[in-house]
């Protein structure tokens, strides 16, 4: 028994060197010829190609642009063997379930592929189908790339990208999709999450009807959401479509936490004036406290602070080694130099993510499973806005929809509490600066101070020391006009009101007025 899965192995290993002698690849690949050796490799690699189609910063452009053709141009199973994981599911032939069942599909991918049907009670469905043999096949593949990840020399991609990590991943993502229950209860979730949305509608599940390898559920009659010509046809805004397809995904991201992972325009219809979202095989997670960082990352940009954006990267990230802070730093400072400066409405989402990913895989710091699922997710969003309405602005809309929730969603005691801590910290603190400022002068007179210093010039750096002056002369301010005050007040000085001498009560009142201007700027720098 245990020789049978080696031979299998082996006889893979001699279909996959087959291929590649095929298609002449010692002669050099091309974006066409990459694509047809991954169809005929089979579904694990079209998963694969899939996956790379989205990493424009690995691959040039035009070779994900060709590999993106793998999402729909994938060459269906025949119809027997539809028929034969039908009846295998069921237990029973067909023709008991279904009236009838057209043997051309409606599409087809690596995992499975769809075909319009009718109950015997004349409903019209979509039946969609795992093709046959798909697990054993992606099992095995991926066995075979764990062996050969072992070959690869450490001084390549192996060095900067852990495989056999992103090789598990992809075998737990495509064991999910694999299940139909689990999409079959992604689409239940996503109808409560949104059912008070008017505007958004997800297809009906047959659950009787739903097993691992068949899902049916009613027919979506409509156009898909890319179909500009029928859209203005039948008096459809495409600006008004684009603008509530991305509040929509702000709001399965940012309040749901549970968003559609794979929204290319294959997933994506409009019927009778609603947005209605399917295939949910692939669906994206992200925690509360993954929210709130993200929530945290959306306000550092807006404030221009790379310290709240790189300690927000530090606590979202996992991390193989931890990175140099001060090379994190000025790659966060150089990204920030990049888009600081330009208008919401001049940034490209799907630029800025590439960036931010070059920047944390420079750093060797690994995105979380649900920001990698975002990322791809935002990218498809990307592509559907410049193909029906490129002047909408992703950025520009999630900022309306956070900032119309912000006065509502914020803890506002939480907010006071930490604000107060702090303000305890700050004053605690500054009562040791004069006897800090005390020895460090008594021990420069006698030679005996010492001061390293590893400074990168740059504007923060400048800003930050510029700041940390202010914050000392207004500290050695305050003291003083209260240390005056206080002795002024001691004695008989006139004029007085309400029997303190003028004066003292005058020194009070700035240095009153100092400490709020301080608090102040302290608040708003931080929101």
């Amino acid at each position: 028994m245990s020789k049978e899965p080696a031979t299998e192995q082996k006889g893979r290993l001699r279909e996959i060197t087959a291929v590649l002698r095929r298609h002449s690849i010692t002669k050099g690949v091309t974006p066409e010829k990459l694509r047809l050796i991954l169809e005929d490799l089979g579904p694990t690699f079209i998963k694969i190609g899939q996956i790379m189609s989205m990493h424009s910063d690995i691959l040039p452009k035009r070779y994900c642009d060709e590999l993106m053709r793998l999402c729909y141009d994938v060459a269906p199973m025949p119809f027997p063997e539809v028929a034969e994981v039908i009846e295998t599911a069921y237990g029973c032939p067909f023709y008991e379930v279904f009236a009838e069942i057209d043997e051309t599909p409606l599409g087809s991918a690596s995992i499975a592929q769809v075909h319009r049907a009718v109950l015997l009670d004349g409903s019209p469905v979509v039946v969609k189908v795992q093709r046959k043999g798909i697990y054993e096949t992606m099992a095995r593949d991926i066995a075979l790339l764990h062996k050969a990840v072992k070959l690869v020399p450490p001084v390549s991609i192996k060095g900067m990208v852990d495989l056999n990590m992103v090789l598990d991943e992809l075998w737990s993502v495509t064991r999910e999709e694999m299940n139909f229950l689990t999409e079959a209860a992604n689409m239940e979730e996503f109808r409560k999450n949104n059912q008070d949305v008017a505007y958004v509608d997800t297809p009906r599940i047959y659950q009787e009807y739903t097993t691992m390898q068949v899902l049916v559920m009613e027919f979506v009659e409509g156009c898909g959401v890319n179909d500009k010509e029928y859209l203005l046809e039948n008096g459809y805004d495409l600006q008004e479509i684009g603008s509530k397809l991305v509040d929509n995904y702000i709001k399965q991201v940012m309040e749901d936490g549970f968003f559609h992972a794979d929204p290319h325009p294959g997933n994506v219809k409009i019927r009778e004036g609603k947005i209605v979202w399917m295939d949910m095989g692939m669906m994206g997670r992200l925690t509360d406290r993954d929210r709130e960082l993200i929530g945290r990352a959306v306000e550092g940009i807006a404030m221009n602070d790379i310290g709240v954006i790189q300690d927000v990267v530090m606590e979202l990230g996992e991390f193989k080694e931890k990175p140099d802070p001060s090379v994190l730093y000025e790659g966060i400072s150089e990204l920030m130099s990049k888009y600081g400066s330009l208008d919401l409405g001049q940034i490209d989402i799907a630029e800025v993510m590439m960036d931010l990913m070059e920047v944390m895989k420079e750093n060797k710091i690994i995105m979380p499973h649900g920001l990698t699922m975002l990322a791809r997710g935002l990218t498809h969003m990307e592509g559907v806005l410049a193909d029906i309405a490129p002047d909408i602005n992703m950025i520009e809309i999630a900022s309306r929809r956070m900032a119309g929730r912000y006065l509502l969603g914020r803890d506002w005691k939480k907010e006071l509490k930490n604000s107060g801590k702090t303000i305890f910290r700050s004053i605690h603190k500054a009562l040791d600066i004069p006897a800090l400022v005390s020895d460090m002068l008594h021990g420069y007179m006698k030679g005996q101070t010492k001061v390293n210093l590893d400074l990168h010039a740059s504007v923060e750096l400048e800003r930050l020391l510029r700041r940390m002056v202010r914050n000392i002369v207004m500290g050695l301010w305050v003291m003083a006009l209260l240390i005056s005050s206080s002795i002024i007040c001691t004695t008989d000085m006139k004029p007085k009101i309400m029997g303190i001498p003028a004066l003292g009560a005058f020194g009070y009142v700035i240095a009153f007025c100092i400490v709020m201007y301080v608090f102040l700027k302290h608040i708003f720098s931080r929101k």
